[in-house]
């Protein structure tokens, strides 16, 4: 969080307090009145501040927040604490000061030729802002979120103490591990080098009670100051920002246990895991509340409802008649579009009330009778530290070392933390510490089963600079890094097998034929692929690479090789395969061969014993999105048949969510590696170099784009609008074209307005019956949808469902399954997916 105003987000539906009120807790004090409840300190770090005359709980006054976030002063005093924030200059400022030196002999069209550069440069690096404090969001899990809601007051009232006893829990164990400051010496990168310890954090916590939808969704904003006192010499410094940011899915993961803990132990609740699909970890929940009042509570349909039957009373009044059923869909379709909601300031009674009808449709009864159902009468199990046989913790401490190596090349122990916390999300613990203890138990076998590439400390540290564990101060807290010996022996046998020279190769005479002609659409090959194919055909390489960024013709190189090879070994000589079906599948139609995805291949290696054989050429394309041990398996097996790997891809590019690197790592160990420089792709100039500037991680390349009008700002909602604008202009005039956001609640939201828009212009049609999808958004005749889950037995005679395909809905069926054809220029054979497939298989496209 910013300095300055930064802040002031947190005021906006606060109530203001009158201090005459007696009730026990904000949540209860506040339950009639419109808006969220004042702000309230938290953290140890309070006994150090305006003489220690604040107490954790009591409630924070907007001048306070003002002078400790704003302005880094004590919030009682008003005193400094340690240095006042810096503040950074404008652009403009920034400009006017170095004009103002620009030499006094420059002509006129030089001294303009040296301001602009001087503006380009000056905006790029934009204005900078001192960092105030950090914003957590610590949020109830949905199901309890939901059971608060709908609960009497008084088990509302012991869900969120447990909510708040949570997060001071989470905020002490953040002191102990987390809180650091850095002291000493300042070396040649300005940074100091000792990190040290504080006295504590001081924070204030902010209660909200439902969504922008008014759904119920109890969460607190923590600000965390970013001003400690440090312990080693009393002086008052600012956090050390890496652990903050290091910790932060750590954090999260163990307040979510806690928070289980906190409920069975006061409710008797017992929780369970839910799918929640693909590349997704379970959600917890309590078993009692079910999914279905779960996703009630998780759409806006009360409010478009209500919004539709405004509508068709209107549209009785205007015209006499009750609306035809394509007429209320188009109805419902504009409720859709007008009730984008403003976050509404309400009372909680007003909340409750509401949230208690709305729950009465998907339970069939009263809310009310159901939650004394839904809490258990009797006391649920809870377990103490000691009670985990330490056979039990070594087992699942080797569990967390694999889950992590599986998806990181190195880690570090807040890693392993987050999944320690996952995988011991089944126990509950009778304190936070019992759950702190195993967690750390569970850690520390971890470690001991990853392997540790941080080297030991070699000389001694002064007393002085030794934490209260004999560690030293010069090493950052939890920094040691791991990895797995089986990945460093897979990166090894990958290095030696792209030394190793005696792979099948092309004669010189050959190639050089091969690349001299032009390709089936007339196209010579440039400079750069010539040099790179004529590389990659001599080397003798058992593993060889193509490094190309996006646009530098990499299919085009590839197919000229796959001809040149085909010509030495025969047809079928070249083969293909990629991380996904879907690249495969590309692959497969921009250079006629047969293709697999990598996971597929080795699945019917390991039944079949299929391989390769000598002299094959092996393209792996996607070759960075592809994980280590994966490709360490598929370049044995060609090694071993005596045929020739080529990785083709960009360590620049996005990596495998397996533990990956191990092409950017082969890229870096040869000198002469075969790389695609020139840019074919981008219709301006001035794109190609700025690309590659980008790529390399240029930050002055961001003005290159500013200048351009290609960057533009604002609030989430603006910059969701505005994108979204682009993307529907973009499809009127046929262009496709595609929309990212931040989060999967976006993603539901864009794609239910595509589909609203296009029910109104008679291009969907839910007259012709519709379906539920995963997640819980409809579809019908004519909407786009996209698989999610590779499936083989669902094809047609070429081709068959993949996960990332995308299709148009051609009919829907009675019993839930829907015809589908691919989507996009081409079409294709029309596929049958079967209910359960949709219902939990596919999304809006």
């Amino acid at each position: 969080m910013s300095a300055g105003d930064g802040y002031k987000y947190l005021l906006r539906s606060v109530v203001a307090g009158d201090g005459d009120r007696s009730l026990s807790t904000p949540l209860t004090r506040y339950y009639a009145e419109a808006g969220n409840p004042p702000g309230r300190w938290l953290g140890s770090g309070l006994t150090q501040l305006g003489e220690g005359r604040i107490t954790p709980g009591e409630e924070v006054s907007e001048q306070q927040l003002q002078l400790l976030i704003g302005m880094g002063c004590d919030p009682v005093t008003g005193d400094p604490l340690g240095r006042a924030y810096p503040v950074y200059q404008t652009p403009a400022e920034r400009i006017a000061e170095r004009i103002e030196v620009l030499d006094a002999n420059l002509g006129p069209a030089s001294r303009a030729e040296a301001i602009a550069e001087i503006e380009a440069e000056e905006h790029a690096r934009g204005t900078r802002k001192a960092v105030a404090g950090y914003d957590y969001t610590f949020s109830l899990p949905k199901s309890a979120s939901v059971l608060w809601a709908v609960a009497d007051a008084g088990t509302q009232a012991l869900i969120a103490d447990a909510h708040h006893a949570a997060i001071a829990e989470v905020i002490d164990f953040m002191e102990r591990e987390v809180a650091a400051t850095r002291v000493g010496m300042t070396g040649a990168d300005g940074g100091a080098v000792a990190q040290v310890d504080t006295f504590g954090l001081t924070a204030t916590a902010y209660d909200h009670y439902d969504s922008r939808s008014s759904d119920p969704h109890l969460h607190t904003h923590v600000v965390v100051s970013n001003k400690v006192k440090t312990t080693l010499d009393g002086r008052w410094r600012s956090l050390d920002g890496r652990p903050m940011h290091a910790a932060t899915v750590a954090l999260s993961e163990l307040h979510e246990a806690i928070i289980a803990d906190h409920l069975t132990r006061l409710l008797g609740v017992e929780w369970e895991a839910r799918d929640r699909g693909r590349d997704r970890n379970p959600a917890w929940a309590i078993r009692t509340v079910p999914e279905e009042l779960v996703l009630e509570f998780s759409t806006r349909a009360r409010q478009i409802d209500a919004e539709k039957d405004r509508l068709i009373t209107e549209y009785v009044e205007k015209h006499g008649r009750q609306p035809s059923a394509a007429a209320i869909i188009k109805l419902r379709a504009q409720a859709t579009l007008s009730t984008r909601p403003e976050k509404q300031v309400r009372s909680l009674a007003d909340l409750t009330l509401e949230w208690r009808k709305r729950a009465t449709t998907p339970l069939g009864r009263e809310a009310s009778e159901w939650v004394r159902e839904a809490i258990p009468a009797a006391p649920a199990r809870v377990l103490r530290a000691d009670d985990l046989p330490l056979d039990e913790i070594e087992k699942i401490g080797r569990a967390v070392m694999e889950v992590v190596g599986e998806k990181r090349s190195t880690w570090h122990r807040w890693n392993l933390t987050a999944e320690a916390a996952r995988q011991t999300m089944e126990y509950r613990f009778a304190t936070a510490r019992d759950r702190e203890a195993v967690t750390g138990m569970v850690v520390d076998a971890a470690e001991r089963a990853s392997l540790r590439l941080t080297p030991p400390e070699l000389a001694a540290t002064p007393a002085r600079f030794q934490r209260p564990d004999g560690s030293s101060a010069f090493r950052p807290r939890h920094g040691t890094l791991y990895s797995s010996e089986a990945l460093l022996d897979a990166e090894k046998r990958l290095l030696e097998r792209s030394r190793t020279l005696t792979g099948p190769e092309l004669p010189l005479a050959l190639i050089e034929r091969v690349i001299r002609r032009p390709d089936r659409e007339g196209r010579m090959l440039g400079p750069d692929q010539a040099d790179a194919l004529t590389r990659i055909a001599v080397s003798g390489r058992q593993l060889d690479l193509l490094v190309g960024p996006a646009g530098t013709g990499k299919t085009t190189a590839m197919l000229a090789l796959r001809t040149a090879w085909e010509q030495q070994y025969g047809a079928g000589s070249v083969v293909g395969l990629a991380p996904s079906a879907v690249a495969a599948e590309v692959l497969a139609g921009d250079l006629g061969i047969k293709t697999e995805n990598t996971a597929r291949w080795w699945t019917l290696h390991i039944m079949t014993g299929r391989t390769f054989r000598a002299g094959q050429l092996v393209i792996v394309d996607e070759a960075s999105l592809a994980g280590t041990l994966a490709l360490d398996r598929i370049t044995g097996a060609a090694a071993k048949a005596g045929a020739k790997i080529l990785l083709v891809g960009d360590y620049g590019q996005l990596q495998s969510p397996a533990a990956a690197g191990a092409f950017g790592l082969l890229a870096g160990d040869r000198h002469d590696t075969p790389e695609l420089s020139t840019i074919h792709r981008f219709t301006h100039e001035w794109e190609k170099t700025a690309s590659l500037r980008l790529r390399l991680g240029e930050p002055d390349v961001i003005g290159v784009y500013e200048d351009a009008d290609r960057i533009i700002g604002g609030t989430t909602d603006d910059m969701t609008a505005r994108a979204y604008e682009a993307w529907r202009a973009d499809r009127e005039a046929g262009i496709a074209s595609i929309l990212v956001s931040d989060s999967g609640e976006s993603v539901a939201a864009l794609n239910l307005r595509a589909r609203t828009e296009l029910i109104l212009a008679d291009v969907v049609n839910p007259l012709r019956g519709e379906v539920t999808l995963d997640g819980g958004a409809r579809a019908s005749v004519g909407d786009t949808v996209i698989t999610r889950k590779n499936e083989r037995k669902l094809r047609a005679r070429f081709s068959w469902v993949q996960n990332g395909n995308r299709w148009t809905i051609t009919k829907v069926r009675r019993d839930g399954s829907v015809t589908v054809r691919p989507a996009g220029p081409g079409r294709g054979e029309s596929i049958v997916l079967p209910a359960d497939y949709v219902a939990q298989h596919v999304d809006l496209g």
